[in-house]
């Protein structure tokens, strides 16, 4: 037994001697370039040292000093599956924020918490899965279609929308320090990937060039171009016949070439082995990995290049392009200071009280109030009076922490539903009640369900009804859903549908109806049974709380759909078809539930005397909008005005509207404010047909309002949008 002490003792001794001994390697002088330090670590590796390093689980190499990582962390909304963070609200909910700036400070607050929780787990040893600092986020795929499951962590169905706010979201997370990142986030999943979720192992995506460029593309170059995000995760998919983690159009003429991308490519997990058995594109997995190393995948989430040196052997790869990859993917783990001291990095400084500290949990709930959206409003239901007599709160997820927190989520102490934020917010004298009074996803077994009859002695009934990550979310993860993570129809479960139908037909006092979902719910059958309705999405830990501060009026509802909400799957395309014909706001011509931009506030808002200027033409074209904003209303607010352009005439199968620029304007009861928006000559080129994006002529008008500038809208409550016809010679 003393024995066995004395070795461990001894290898302990060796593998600390030999760590600080391998500080004199040249590769850890950061008086030379990171570039300089790569070269040199990179020629004193063997060949399987290198192709180790190629796997998102990287063994340490102790006689050069390297300590083991793994690539794989998540960060959508929080530090995720790595214990204590705050829990931001879900993707889809940031993006109902329509707000940039709210955007980057969440991800700096996350960004941070990482930090403090990467040095705790450094100094205990812990630097297994989850726990580094290389995001696998954001997901900016655009929602394209309600079913997909995975689209609550978009930010919603619009290029535009998806770029501003995923371009924030990686400035927050990795920070403005000119050398060092704070973390590093990633672009997933490139390209052309939103379901189903079945097929996605095999299927090929055959977008027209319009539709590329137009929709799939932008959001990716936008992170790629103007925030440098540090890496992009290939797609399951294929796209024109190539996987996307062995497409050369893909990885090399795109994002190499056209779009100068400097960072790492990643490959989602298992990706490279569907480019045989999804794809049936190589005989072998030694081809499919040599495939994907050509085509610039530097890092494989799985087990495919466990085959390169195999590879290799077989003359299929070069070391040469082995150590290319490798060479482009240590930048990131150098940039990120894991080989230096703290001497000139300012991001190593964060400690335990950075961690779900109380600036977080409220960032969270300003959050969380910036996303909730007002659906319906009929007679001023809402706001409520906090000293109402009777109020019930019902529904199976009214005292749920699950729908608080979506799907890619991480853990917390501190979990507010919306039954706990009532109970907080409503006066201590009134008799508040509670009952689930169904269960979720199925029909209640017992018959003498006395639940909905509380509503007919209730002053006013809030039921909290919707879905959840059990029902919608990735393949793996969704244990409730039947369609491999989708969703076959937007239907509430009929289980929640007859509950909401009972307490209809006895109720007292008004039905205010809470939506918790990552997605559009259709309410087919029972929008009429509700006199105000909420969309919470996934609202975060302090959603509760939130949804309290809204209901009962000290903060009006500012969030607006940054996704349609259809009548139901009738209006929708085939799942499975990547045409964007009939898809979203700027496709779809029947009239959806909701459209896309709205959302209803406390205060009534108007737009009058829009001003449009013209100047310059050619490249040098721009205009500028001016309109008026007024509060008409006796309520502060804070609204969101939204800028449309559509052509007149549409030959070149254009959008029937585009979303240019959004504002979030704070008005005071009785305010009202001058706003202006410069339009450059990029904002005005179109993509044409053949996927060339340019300045077509034409007659546009230009819309200001507070939603997308339809009737719908307008019958729905959102103000009369301003219109203005410009003309592009």
């Amino acid at each position: 037994m003393f024995r066995s002490i004395f070795l461990l003792v001894l290898i302990t001794w060796s593998v600390r001697v030999g760590f600080a001994q391998c500080r004199e390697f040249q590769w850890f002088n950061t008086a030379l370039p990171f570039e300089e330090r790569i070269e040199i670590l990179v020629a004193e590796m063997t060949l399987e040292e290198k192709v180790g390093q190629l796997l998102n689980s990287t063994p340490a190499i102790p006689r050069l000093g390297l300590p083991e990582y793994d690539w794989w962390n998540e960060a959508l909304h929080g530090v995720a599956r790595n214990g204590k963070a705050t829990i931001f609200p879900q993707g889809i909910a940031i993006g109902a924020s329509f707000d940039p700036d709210l955007a980057k400070r969440v991800a700096s607050a996350i960004s941070t918490e990482a930090r403090a929780k990467y040095k705790i787990a450094q100094s205990q040893g812990n630097r297994g899965k989850y726990a580094g600092l290389t995001f696998w986020t954001p997901n900016v795929n655009v929602f394209r279609d309600p079913r997909w499951g995975r689209g609550q962590e978009t930010y919603g169905e619009d290029p535009y929308l998806m770029s501003r706010i995923g371009v924030a979201f990686v400035n927050g997370l990795q920070g403005d320090d000119e050398k060092y990142l704070k973390s590093a986030a990633c672009a997933k999943h490139f390209a052309v990937h939103s379901g189903p979720e079945s097929l996605r192992h095999h299927f090929n995506a055959n977008p027209s060039k319009q539709d590329l460029y137009e929709t799939y593309f932008p959001a990716f170059e936008a992170l790629v171009v103007e925030a440098r995000v540090e890496g992009v995760m290939g797609a399951y998919n294929a796209v024109y016949d190539e996987p996307s983690c062995a497409s050369t159009f893909l990885l090399q003429e795109t994002l190499r070439e056209n779009w100068d991308f400097k960072g790492y490519l990643v490959s989602d997990c298992g990706a490279l082995g569907d480019i045989q058995n999804g794809h049936h594109k190589t005989n072998s997995i030694e081809e499919a990995a040599a495939l994907a190393l050509k085509s610039g995948i530097n890092l494989n989430c799985g087990w495919a290049y466990n085959n390169l040196i195999n590879t290799q052997e077989k003359g299929l790869i070069t070391e040469e392009l082995i150590d290319q990859r490798l060479k482009e993917l240590l930048l990131t783990r150098f940039k990120l200071g894991m080989f230096d001291s703290a001497e000139g990095n300012p991001y190593v400084s964060y400690g335990v009280d950075k961690i779900h500290c109380a600036e977080h949990i409220e960032l969270a709930k300003e959050a969380a109030l910036k996303s909730i959206v007002l659906l319906k409003n009929e007679n001023n239901v809402l706001p409520l009076s906090k000293d109402i007599k009777v109020p019930y709160v019902t529904g199976p997820f009214a005292n749920s922490n699950d729908v608080l927190m979506g799907s890619y989520y991480g853990v917390t102490t501190n979990l507010v539903t919306v039954l706990e934020g009532i109970a907080e917010k409503i006066s201590i004298g009134s008799s508040l009640n509670y009952r689930s009074g169904v269960l979720p996803f199925q029909a209640n077994l017992n018959s003498k369900n006395w639940a909905p009859h509380v509503a007919a002695e209730s002053d006013v009934t809030i039921c909290v009804v919707g879905i959840s990550a059990d029902m919608e979310g990735e393949e793996v993860d969704a244990i409730a859903a039947a369609h491999n993570g989708d969703r076959k129809d937007l239907r509430l479960p009929q289980s929640q549908i007859d509950y909401i139908k009972e307490i209809a037909r006895v109720k007292k006092g008004p039905l205010v109806l809470v939506l918790a979902s990552g997605s559009p719910v259709s309410l087919e059958g029972i929008y009429d049974e509700a006199d105000a309705i909420l969309q919470m999405w996934y609202p975060g830990e302090q959603g509760g709380n939130a949804l309290a501060e809204i209901v009962f009026g000290d903060v009006s509802p500012s969030g607006h759909l940054p996704i349609t909400f259809p009548r139901s799957v009738d209006q929708l395309p085939a799942y499975d078809d990547y045409s964007m014909t009939g898809r979203t706001y700027k496709y779809m011509e029947e009239e959806p539930l909701f459209p896309f931009g709205f959302g209803l506030n406390y205060g009534t808002v108007s737009f009058t005397d829009l001003k449009v200027s013209k100047k310059g033409k050619g490249e040098t074209l721009s205009f500028r909008v001016e309109v008026v904003i007024k509060n008409e209303g006796s309520v502060d607010i804070e609204e969101l005005a939204q800028l449309y352009i559509s052509p007149t005439k549409n030959e070149d199968n254009l959008p029937l509207y585009m979303l240019k620029r959004f504002k979030r304007v704070d008005l005071a009861a009785g305010e009202k404010k001058t706003i202006s928006f410069n339009l450059c000559c990029d904002d005005l080129k179109m993509v044409d047909q053949k996927g060339l994006k340019r300045l077509i002529q034409g007659e546009y008008l230009v819309h200001v309002s507070n939603a997308l500038p339809s009737q719908r809208s307008i019958d729905l409550g959102a103000a009369m949008p301003v219109s203005e016809t410009i003309n592009l010679k």
